[in-house]
């Protein structure tokens, strides 16, 4: 399919799953009622809450959210990528950060493990080791389907742009950034680096964020969005929980790659 409507889901997700389920169900249902046949949703939608307790909140793939997301993949007949959750995993101590696409089918059509981990000290200021409670993806992971290839990826990922070269190497033509940016660092990187991964990529992006107040008590930036392969930001979500709704055009993907073809022209790391 050259031609359809995909969506961003911009949340203010928090502890409280059930309530996080509902809301997430209700703007996936709301964004598929509008056209969008490919929905994403943010980063950790089905739960956030204090580090402390992000242990007791981790759950096996499949599982309940995951069984949910199904679920309503299959209601909508629609792809669905189900932002990412805290994946547990026999015999590891740590959470992976699994971001998971379904089918219109509600099949598990690929399983992406978020590889790049935020560790940061800086005495008197912040100290943050996401490695301490979570444990890293190894995989590049890309997924074709009838809407394109998508490749996958999460939040401080988007840092990174090793990664995103290596899943258009793998084919990709729409790239998936589930998101919880914060608020200083959204404010002064968020676009440019969606803008730019797109650019470099020649690819479609969406980026699914937080909003509002985060449990671990900064604010998330928001600002979910979904960006050509040309670097124009095509959809915006407003302030707050909403939508972000764009037609993807991968004949214009295309004809972006032929008029310019730079990925052709890679000379390193190919």
């Amino acid at each position: 399919m050259e031609r359809y409507a995909a969506a961003a889901v911009q949340m203010s997700s928090g502890s409280d799953r059930g309530a996080n389920l509902a809301r997430a169900s209700a703007l996936v249902r709301e964004a598929a009622a509008r056209g969008a046949r490919l929905v994403v949703l943010p980063e950790v939608f089905a739960w956030r809450g204090p580090r402390g307790e992000e242990s007791a909140a981790t759950e096996p793939i499949p599982g309940p959210t995951t069984e949910a997301m199904a679920a309503l993949a299959r209601e909508c007949s629609i792809h669905l990528c189900a932002g990412s959750i805290l994946e547990s995993v026999p015999g590891e101590r740590r959470a992976y950060n699994t971001s998971c696409v379904f089918d219109p089918a509600g099949r598990l059509a690929a399983r992406y493990r978020k590889v790049h981990l935020f560790d940061v000290d800086l005495p008197g200021r912040v100290s943050v080791r996401e490695s301490d409670s979570r444990a890293p993806g190894t995989e590049v992971v890309t997924v074709p389907t009838p809407l394109g290839t998508f490749g996958l990826s999460i939040c401080y990922d988007l840092r990174f742009p090793e990664l995103y070269r290596a899943l258009a190497r793998g084919g990709a033509q729409i790239l998936l950034v589930p998101s919880a940016f914060t608020f200083p660092t959204g404010a002064a990187h968020w676009e440019v680096l969606c803008r730019a991964r797109a650019i470099e990529n020649q690819c479609w992006l969406i980026a699914a964020d937080q909003t509002g107040a985060s449990p671990h008590g900064h604010a998330d930036w928001g600002d979910s969005m979904i960006v050509d392969p040309w670097g124009r930001v095509v959809a915006r979500a407003a302030d707050g929980e909403g939508i972000a709704l764009a037609e993807i055009d991968l004949a214009a993907l295309a004809r972006i790659r032929r008029e310019l073809p730079s990925l052709a022209h890679v000379r390193l790391g190919s």
